[in-house]
């Protein structure tokens, strides 16, 4: 059996890890992107960090699911492998350097997905038994219709993984979609009550989520112990001739 996690807080760390979960489309990753905001502008050291965004596999993980190679083992491995790298590098030093560490999912993604996928429950928790449990998790629970029309929204159609074609639940991306989501959804809810994951209705408005979001924080987590001791620096003054350029990637998070 694998060992109960213990928190940040519990083991001694200085700082505290706030992570979102929830089906994809669910608005964690909007709800987290405005807490990291409204943190900033209250003063607070914090830092952000995102799935599969490891520099170390980022392009091995991308050119797989290009190519659709990825078996539901290598798939758990390579995410693995990403989340021990920015574990180690990031999220640890930040944390004992007192900083309030958003994550934009955390291992509970691959306890769920990757159990779907076919993969040993056992074996995906012992793979990430050196991770600490967040001191405070989200979990967006979210129509599974809500979810697939906000991934919708902007772009043509689902991605093949993203969709679980590579299960082969059905020939249809949109009903391989709602099954395969459908079963992650159970996943993370049997999850709850053991990793006390904090709920909320996904289904709500944008705002109205981010008032509890920022109402939890502030009473779990003492904001005052985690206040910057002097103001962020000011950007570069933007030059008049020069184009600003925002590059806006698609959701590494399938």
């Amino acid at each position: 059996m694998i060992q109960a996690m213990k928190t940040f807080a519990q083991l001694g760390f200085p700082g505290r890890l706030v992570a979102v979960e929830g089906l994809d489309g669910s608005g964690k990753s909007t709800q987290i992107y405005l807490l990291k905001r409204w943190l900033e502008a209250e003063g607070i050291k914090v830092y952000f960090s995102e799935w599969n965004s490891s520099e170390l596999v980022k392009s091995a993980t991308s050119k797989g699911k290009k190519r659709e190679l990825l078996s539901p083992t290598t798939f758990s491995l390579i995410h693995a492998t990403d989340f021990a790298d920015r574990y180690e590098r990031h999220l640890l030093p930040l944390l004992r350097a007192g900083y309030v560490v958003l994550c934009d999912r955390y291992a509970f993604t691959a306890y769920a997905r990757d159990v779907v996928r076919g993969c040993p429950p056992e074996w995906v928790r012992g793979i990430y038994n050196f991770a600490a449990q967040p001191d405070l998790t989200f979990f967006f629970k979210a129509d599974l219709e809500v979810s697939l029309n906000r991934i919708l929204d902007g772009r043509p159609k689902l991605k093949f993984f993203e969709a679980g074609m590579d299960l082969r639940l059905s020939p249809d991306p949109y009903e391989s979609f709602r099954i395969f989501q459908g079963r992650i959804l159970d996943q993370y809810l049997a999850m709850s009550a053991e990793f006390n994951f904090t709920i909320i209705d996904a289904n709500k408005r944008i705002e109205a989520q981010q008032s509890i979001v920022r109402k939890l924080v502030s009473e779990r987590i003492d904001l005052d112990e985690f206040r910057r001791t002097s103001p962020l620096p000011l950007p570069p003054p933007v030059r008049r001739k020069e184009k600003v350029v925002v590059e806006v990637e698609e959701d590494s998070a399938a």
